[in-house]
């Protein structure tokens, strides 16, 4: 049976008396994105630092490709692309000469997938790094990432100043990567991108796991949302007793709560009130993020 790609077990990193990471756990299966989601400072950055060699962890252990990055031995690295949440590149050598240097340091040779990524994410070769915008290094960085083919990709805010459109060229280009069997590692805070292209996620907040699930597992167990309009006067406080419900807005013509678990309880509560309209909507993976960094309990 083939080894996962990306496997950590209780990986922590400490720095001093501060803490980066704890008791990490993650199992990247072959072939999927998956999503490491987080604010700034929650310790996404650290956990790929370590799954990459670049910080040897403090205890615990990740396997990537097979091989412990702890170990120093970094030939794993031939087959893993990398694209980092703040990206340098020399700045004096041209968008062109970059890819000629990442290409002779791995060894490798000109491809006809290297100019068909400079063309659809429009990189530009011409110029100096140092003249280039965020958005037009982020788009060299995909290209670097991207052009060898590798086995794993792991991807650090990827679509950083990039606009809507090569956005969806991203999000075209992660299907195509899974279907050929690669996998990638994508961490992230937009929401939207996450919800688009990834399978399963995981989720840290204050360098621990709180969430590692499919993104159809979790919005099937999140919150949904009922809105009720009236065209009469009710008293809605009764459905504060449905098991699942909670209201947010209560008036006498306006109602707005959420709930969890099967429909059938609720429903059969609003019922009896009349309601006018009725709209429901399930949660979207933004609001179950919210929930889990704006309250107080990690839920496993």
């Amino acid at each position: 049976m083939t080894e996962p790609p990306i496997v950590a077990q209780h990986l922590t990193k400490t720095f001093g008396d501060d803490l980066g990471i704890s008791d990490v756990n993650l199992v990247v299966e072959p072939g999927q994105v998956f999503g490491f989601l987080g604010p700034n400072g929650a310790g996404k950055s650290t956990t790929i630092r370590c799954l990459l060699g670049l910080y040897r962890p403090s205890r615990g252990q990740a396997r990537v490709l097979g091989q412990d990055p702890a170990t120093g031995q970094a030939a794993f690295l031939a087959d893993v692309g990398y694209l980092p949440g703040e990206l340098r590149l020399p700045e004096r050598l041209t968008g062109s000469e970059v890819l000629d240097t990442f290409r002779r340091m791995r060894g490798g040779h000109h491809t006809a997938y290297e100019d068909e990524l400079v063309e659809r994410f429009g990189a530009e070769l011409t110029r100096p790094v140092a003249s280039l915008s965020k958005g037009n290094k982020q788009k060299l960085g995909l290209v670097l990432a991207f052009m060898h083919r590798p086995r794993l990709l792991v991807l650090d805010e990827p679509t950083s100043g990039l606009d809507p459109l090569l956005q969806d060229e991203f999000a075209a280009l992660l299907r195509e990567t899974i279907a050929d069997g690669r996998t990638v590692l994508l961490s992230s805070h937009d929401l939207d991108e996450v919800q688009r292209v990834v399978q399963r996620l995981a989720i840290i907040r204050s360098g621990r796991i709180v969430v590692d699930d499919t993104v159809a597992a979790l919005r099937a167990s999140a919150p949904r949302t009922i809105e009720l309009t009236f065209d009469h006067d009710v008293d809605a406080q009764q459905l504060a007793s449905v098991p699942g419900v909670t209201l947010h807005v209560t008036t006498a013509r306006h109602v707005t709560l959420t709930h969890t678990g099967a429909a059938a309880p609720v429903l059969t509560a609003i019922a009896p009130l009349q309601p006018d309209t009725i709209t429901a909507r399930p949660a979207d993976l933004e609001e179950l993020f919210l929930r889990l960094y704006g309250g107080t309990t990690h839920a496993r």
